[in-house]
This record gives C-alpha cells, sequence and structure tokens, in this order.
C-alpha cells in the first residue's frame, strides 16, 4: 500500500471511526459524516493537495507519510481526538505550570467531554463445535449513556447453509435471554445442541472489544497546538540548514494539516453542541401524599378514589407493602364534628399522578406556589447532562451534595452501572461533573465524595483542582465491620475514605446537634437567618467542639480540664498554626488535656461528623458501619452541613439511600440516576418513605421526633431527560451541497448551516407572520413548564392547561403555553 492510500485510508478512519453495526445517534451522525467525507472533503483535499505539491513532485510521499504519523497519534476507534500514541513533548506541559501552581494533576483524557464505554459490536461469525453461529448487531440499539445494561440473544433463523443465526438486543426493564425457548425453537428446526455450548458461543461473541466514547472539548485548539509542538519538534531534531525549498515544503505539509484538523473539528464542535444543548424534560409525574391533598381540597381525593386508575394505585401500594389485599377504599374517609377527613392509617397514602393524569393539574392547581411546596426532584438522567440542564435553576442553590461514584473496580457484577474504566476515563468522568456540581452548591455548601482505594489517589487531586486545595476540610475514614471481598492477589479493604470540600476556603460551616446520650443543648451563631457556627478553618484543626458548650450568654464553656501554657506538638514535631492561638483556646477553656499534660485522644461521638476527631494531631475522622452506605452516615453528612428545608443533592444516587435520608430529616432533596433500577429500586423506595418507612435512621430517638408513623408524607416530582443519544436520534441533517460559499474558506464554512436539526418543532404560518411551536412533534411526552423553568432559571408557581406562572424576582412571569415563543426554546432546539 502507498503511502498516500494508507494516509486517505486513515483519515477516512479519522471522519467515520470504525464501522459499527446497530442503531444509535452517534452511528447516525457517524453516516453523515462519512457522505460529508466521501462527497465534500475527499475530491476537495485531493485537487488543493494536487495544486499544492506542483512544484514539489518529489515531496508527494514524504507529505503523505508525515500527515499519517501525526494524525494516527490522535484518533481512537470510536473517533475520539486525544492523546493516543503521543510521545512525550515537554511543551505540552509549560503552559499548565506557574510559580504558585507548580504541581498539577494531568491525564491523557482531561481535554474531553467522556460519553460511555461501550462494546464495538460488529456482526460476527461464531464456530463451537460442529455449530456455526452468526450474530446480527444490525437492530442492536447502543447505550445511551454509561448505565449496565446486558446483551441478550434471540434466536432469528436457521439459514440454508445451517448456521444459526442470533439478533443480539440490550436488555431492558429486566429482560434477559431465554435459552429454554432458543433451545425449544431450535429442535423445531431439527438441531439438537446443548445450553453449554450456546452459551460458549455467546462467550466468544462477547468478548469484542470494550470502546471509550469521547467529545474533544475544543478539538481545533487541540490539534493545532499538538501539530505546532510537532513540527517544531521535527524542525530542531532534524536537519542543521533549511533551504528556502525545504520551508516551502514544510508550509505546504502545514497548510494541509490545518485544513484538515479546521474540517475535523467542526464535527467535533457540533458534537459538544449537542452533549451541551439543554435538554427536554420527558414523562414527568408527580407523588403527593393524601393528607397534601386534604389540607388544601379534601373533595379531590373523592375523584381520585373514583377514577380508573385508582385500581392501579392499589395494586402498587399492595406491592410496596403500603396496603394489605383487605384495602378499602370507602374506609379512606372518617366523620367528624366538621365533617369527612381522612383516617389517620390513610393520611400518608402516596398517590402517583401518572395513574391519574387528567386530575394532575387540579391537583397541582391546589398550590398557589407550587416548586415551594416540592419536597424534592428524582431525575433519571446521565447525570451530565441532568447538572448542565438544571444549573441554570439550581444555580448557587444546594447546600450540601453527596455522591458514591462507581468506583473504578476490575469487575461489576454486584453494581447497577459497569464500573470496569480506566483511570483516565474514571478521571474525566468525575471532572466533567464536579464543575457543575461546584456551581450548585452555595456558599456555605459542602460536598462528600465517597471511594476506595481504586480511587481515592484520583478523587483527592480533581477535587483539589475543582474545588480549590484550600477547600479541602478533611478525610473521612469510614470503617466497614463487615470484610469485603478480595480483588485478584489483593488484600480485601477494611474501609472506605469520604473526602470532604466546602465552597468557602476561610471558614467552616456546620451545625452543632444535641448529642444522643447528653441532654444539653448546643448554642449557635445567628447568621443570615440561618443557624450556623462559624469556626475559623485553623482552629478547627486544634480542638473539637465536641468539648464547647455555651451558658446562658452564649460564651463557651468547657467540659474538661485545662493546663494553662502548655505547648502542643504533633506527633511528628511539626508545630499547630499558632501557639498564641492554643494560649487563647486555652484560656477559653477550649483544649482538653490527659493527666500527664498531653492532648487528650477522643473518643469517635455518636453524631457529630466535625466533632468526631481521632485527636488533636489526627488527620481524619473514623466512622464505623455494617454497610455501603448506611443511612447513619447520610444522616451525619447531611445534619453537620444543612438546616431543615435545605436542598441536599445526590447525583450518583445508586439505590436512593441520600434522598431518603434527607426527606427524614426534613432536608429538600434532588436525587439523579440513569439506571433503569431508577423504577424498580429508587422511585418505590422513596414512596415508601413517604408512607413512613421505620427502617433505618427512623429508629433514631431524634428522628423519631420528626419523622414517624403520624409525621410521614410529602410531595416530589420524578421525571426524565431527553439524552444525548436521544438528539442524536431526533436530529435531522440534509444533503446540503458542500463548499457553496465562493467568498469564505471552505474548510471553515459551517456545514451545518442548513441542516433543520430539530427545527420540526416550528410551523411557519405565513399568511398572519408568525411562528408556530408544536413540540410534541419531537417527543409526544415533553413537560414544556419544567423544561421552560430549567431552561429560564426560574421557579414554576402554578401551572394550568394553558399557561404557566413563574416566580421572577418580586413579579410573577406568565407564559402562555398555547402560543408558545420559539425564541424561548431555541436553544433546545437549533444549535
Amino acid at each position: 500500500m502507498s503511502k498516500e492510500q494508507r494516509f486517505y485510508d486513515a483519515l477516512e478512519d479519522i471522519f467515520v471511526g470504525a464501522k459499527v453495526e446497530g442503531e444509535s445517534g452517534y452511528i447516525n451522525l457517524m453516516r453523515i459524516k462519512s457522505r460529508y467525507y466521501e462527497e465534500g472533503v475527499f475530491p476537495k483535499l485531493q485537487k488543493d493537495i494536487n495544486e499544492a505539491l506542483k512544484p514539489f513532485p518529489e515531496f508527494r510521499e514524504e507529505l503523505f507519510d508525515k500527515l499519517y504519523t501525526f494524525f494516527n497519534r490522535y484518533f481512537s476507534e470510536s473517533g475520539s481526538i486525544y492523546f493516543r500514541y503521543t510521545p512525550i513533548h515537554q511543551n505540552v506541559y509549560e503552559k499548565v505550570y506557574t510559580d504558585d501552581k507548580d504541581v498539577i494533576l494531568f491525564w491523557k483524557t482531561h481535554m474531553l467531554y467522556y460519553v460511555k464505554t461501550d462494546k464495538l459490536f460488529k456482526n460476527l461469525e461464531v464456530k463451537t463445535e460442529e455449530f456455526k453461529f452468526f450474530f446480527d448487531v444490525s437492530g442492536l440499539e447502543h447505550k445511551k449513556a454509561n448505565e449496565k445494561r446486558a446483551i441478550i440473544y434471540e434466536f432469528k433463523e436457521k439459514r440454508k447453509d445451517g448456521v444459526i443465526v442470533f439478533n443480539v438486543l440490550y436488555s431492558e426493564r429486566g429482560r434477559i435471554t431465554k435459552i429454554n425457548d432458543i433451545l425449544r425453537d431450535l429442535r423445531r428446526e431439527g438441531v439438537t445442541i446443548t445450553e453449554d455450548t450456546l452459551e460458549k458461543a455467546f462467550r466468544v461473541f462477547e468478548k469484542q472489544s470494550d470502546v471509550d466514547y469521547f467529545i474533544n472539548k475544543n478539538a481545533k485548539e487541540f490539534l493545532r497546538e499538538q501539530f505546532n509542538i510537532w513540527l517544531y519538534q521535527y524542525v530542531f531534531s532534524g536537519e542543521s540548514g533549511w533551504t528556502e525549498k525545504r520551508i516551502k515544503q514544510l508550509q505546504i505539509l502545514k497548510d494541509i494539516a490545518f485544513k484538515i484538523i479546521d474540517f475535523i473539528s467542526q464535527f467535533e464542535d457540533e458534537l459538544v453542541k449537542i452533549w451541551n444543548k439543554p435538554k427536554f424534560v420527558l414523562n414527568s409525574n408527580y407523588v403527593i401524599t393524601l393528607d397534601r391533598i386534604a389540607e388544601k381540597n379534601i373533595d379531590i381525593i373523592e375523584k381520585i378514589l373514583e377514577h380508573e386508575g385508582f385500581e392501579d394505585q392499589v395494586k402498587e401500594w399492595e406491592e410496596l407493602e403500603i396496603a394489605d389485599k383487605e384495602f378499602d377504599k370507602r374506609k379512606v374517609f372518617e366523620n367528624a364534628l366538621s365533617g369527612k377527613k381522612l383516617r389517620k392509617k390513610c393520611q400518608h397514602l402516596p398517590i402517583d399522578t401518572k395513574y391519574f393524569k387528567d386530575l394532575e393539574l387540579e391537583i397541582l392547581g391546589l398550590f398557589d406556589d407550587l416548586e415551594n411546596s416540592l419536597d424534592g426532584w428524582l431525575i433519571k438522567s446521565e447525570n451530565y447532562q441532568a447538572l448542565n440542564t438544571i444549573l441554570p435553576k439550581f444555580k448557587e442553590k444546594v447546600q450540601t451534595i453527596y455522591i458514591d461514584p462507581p468506583f473504578n473496580k476490575e469487575q461489576d457484577a454486584d453494581y447497577f452501572y459497569s464500573v470496569k474504566y480506566k483511570d483516565s476515563s474514571w478521571a474525566t468522568l468525575l471532572e466533567n461533573r464536579f464543575r457543575p456540581a461546584k456551581d450548585i452548591l452555595n456558599e456555605k455548601g459542602s460536598i462528600f465524595v465517597r471511594c476506595d482505594y481504586n480511587g481515592n489517589w484520583i478523587v483527592r487531586p480533581l477535587m483539589n483542582e475543582v474545588f480549590g486545595g484550600e477547600n479541602f476540610k478533611n478525610e473521612i475514614v469510614v470503617n466497614k465491620s463487615v470484610r469485603m471481598k478480595t480483588e485478584g492477589n489483593k488484600f480485601p479493604s477494611w474501609h472506605d475514605s469520604v473526602f470532604w470540600y466546602s465552597n468557602n476556603s476561610d471558614k467552616v460551616y456546620f451545625r452543632h446537634i444535641t448529642e444522643s446520650r447528653q441532654k444539653e443543648e448546643w448554642r449557635s451563631i445567628d447568621m443570615e437567618g440561618e443557624k450556623w457556627d462559624v469556626i475559623p478553618q485553623d482552629m478547627i484543626k486544634l480542638f473539637s467542639a465536641k468539648n464547647i458548650k455555651y451558658d446562658e450568654n452564649g460564651n463557651p464553656i468547657s467540659r474538661a480540664r485545662i493546663i494553662l501554657g502548655k505547648e502542643i506538638l504533633p506527633r511528628d514535631g511539626r508545630r499547630f498554626p499558632s501557639q498564641e492561638i492554643i494560649n487563647e483556646l486555652e484560656k477559653q477553656n477550649r483544649i482538653r488535656f490527659s493527666k500527664t499534660g498531653n492532648p487528650q485522644m477522643l473518643k469517635p461521638a455518636e453524631i457529630y461528623l466535625t466533632d468526631d476527631w481521632t485527636g488533636f494531631y489526627g488527620y481524619s475522622f473514623t466512622w464505623n458501619f455494617p454497610t455501603e452506605n448506611s443511612e447513619i452516615l447520610l444522616k451525619r453528612v447531611i445534619e453537620s452541613t444543612s438546616n431543615e428545608g435545605n436542598l441536599v443533592m445526590d447525583f450518583f444516587l445508586g439505590s436512593g439511600t441520600t434522598t431518603a435520608v434527607a426527606h427524614k430529616l426534613g432536608r429538600r432533596w434532588i436525587g439523579v440516576e440513569m439506571g433503569e433500577h431508577f423504577y424498580t429500586v429508587v422511585l418505590p423506595r422513596m414512596k415508601k418513605v413517604l408512607a413512613y418507612d421505620k427502617s433505618g435512621i427512623s429508629r433514631e430517638k431524634d428522628v423519631k421526633e420528626k419523622y414517624n408513623k403520624d409525621n410521614a408524607g410529602g410531595f416530589f416530582k420524578y421525571y426524565e431527560l431527553e439524552q444525548y443519544e436521544d438528539t442524536l436520534r431526533k436530529v435531522k441533517y440534509e444533503d446540503a451541497d458542500l463548499f457553496d460559499n465562493p467568498y469564505q474558506d471552505p474548510y471553515n464554512q459551517y456545514v451545518f448551516m442548513k441542516d433543520p436539526k430539530m427545527l420540526d418543532a416550528l410551523e411557519i404560518d405565513y399568511e398572519n407572520n408568525k411562528v408556530k411551536v408544536d413540540l410534541t412533534k419531537l417527543y409526544p411526552n415533553i413537560d414544556v413548564p419544567e423544561t421552560l423553568s430549567n431552561l429560564l432559571s426560574k421557579w414554576i408557581k402554578k401551572i394550568n392547561s394553558t399557561e404557566v406562572e413563574f416566580e421572577d424576582g418580586e413579579k410573577i412571569e406568565k407564559i402562555d403555553l398555547k402560543d408558545l415563543d420559539f425564541r424561548l426554546i431555541k436553544d433546545l432546539i437549533w444549535w
């Protein structure tokens, strides 16, 4: 193969990526890229190269060799652009180090958005023993995100040549491969085969390679920078003298390379725009307990009881063990002197409006300040899409974030999603999501990230990078009382780490709580209408606030003996920040010493988060829990860093522990989860919490006082978000003429300018000079008010069938849902 042909083959791979079978939005775009390449780039580039080489025909082979050498280093099988086969170039690092920042975390995919890891499935023929199988993936709908989904097989046919053909699909809602059905169908075809032989064939097929899908945030800048570095190194490591002819040849090389880069980057930029596009809210419903409805209008409950969907609602209650099979809707009410009222045992029955869609607006219409009446939001979505979409609405609104991201593990059998990340992929996944999370936290906010030894060495420097090393508060050690299984040749882990960062480098914000074994109440400083304790960061390293209590005038007094003038040294000999501070703390009775005069070691407290120091010179808290994310752990995190009514968020929600605990503690909450267990685990769990879940922290004495069978209930919304893959499948790209603007560099023309994308939602009324909006042409189940709320960063006050009222500062803004201004939703449909 000639060097020229090798280069053009590689260039085609760059534009198209590996040829992947199946159905997905990504594959749809790859087909579009292929057409642009074959009909536009390839002939235009050939013409330009031939013209540029006329004075230097002898440079032709070298030109193609150098172009191939450069571009082949930066492109992967999936078409992603990043450091792949890159030699070390010192210049790459010069711009990231400064005098005040001489240590950074650098990894090869840092300039990317992580999309997902997926199998690069292709049609495949497999032979085992005397049987031949063909696996057809042409109908495979690829994963939308990095959710864990199993491959399943369906028998399709036995071909005339005896080959057994299977359709390959991803499982949905718990579907599995039905081996017995396949064996029965094969017997009907005259094929006798064992289950072991089938499973062996399946295993061979599934050995196809995993591929990481990324999007480069700025492909043009990245590739141009890399080419300049490559060329610079080539020039100064090569010949000592350069002729005019040689310099002109290298200029041709650079010009051609930059033309290719300019055109490649347009497609990558298009993916960036789709990735970051605000997403439509789909399939929304509300869950509200009967007492919340009765407070507003008890007569609507009568309509619910007589509704055709009520039977399905009761069936759900039975499945959740909220109601038994003897449930009688005639006994929902009881008579009182003031008229009918809800029976006590029925007050916290959760109504899901999916069973009562024609009553939903009537129920929501009971509330004059709808969104401020909600306790929480459950969002089914890949979490970057969710964070990016809700950021305008919830910016600086969240008080506490707790996440337990999937660790970078070697196996994923027991997890809701794939956890077999490469280190660089995992770092990019977290970094992408930390940045919008920081903007969602308010000034007093705290974020807690849990990980094990597989990831703690990455999490700490990543959080330093995003949240600032000065905002690191502590590493909390969570001991496991249950021995974990070994991983290969590794010893079992006995603990995880929880890294705690805040949004304020000067002070630590936390709450004092009544200790379960003590009766004295802890005072707080009233600040901006909220009760917080504010302690300078240097002081919190020196004393345990557990040893402080306050007199009737609010002055600190001590529960411990003191020794004035004692100099305290850590074990390694380093002094604490200031002996003057220590002396001042002694005068205020804030430091406790042992009988020998040394700082006294403190036992872990029952409840306190910021007070659970293992000692004055300890560097971490230590907690002991029998399970992974126990409710007690979340109780300590949430109680210590938030007040009732504050927003708590978890965007790796898992089984829903964070939102469950937040609700029980009287906090508002946001939970984001992408897996199918959103409907099978998380949503049912939150419904049970509303009805009263007596497990977990519900047994704690201080929780029982506020959350119990007589005082449960709640009101929350759940919905799905349009996903990146959904957009790619919906978007339309026309067969527009390429390079048709004679006044513009053809490689920099915006090739998507004429494409309608999602403009199907618009219809121009020429007669009335208006643009009509019909979003149902895109998705039949769009929640327009919630979509606009996220997009416009305004909270919903009231909804009816024709309009939505938004809170806009002190004003109320009304938007007509029947005559929607297309300018409001432009960012959603054309970019």
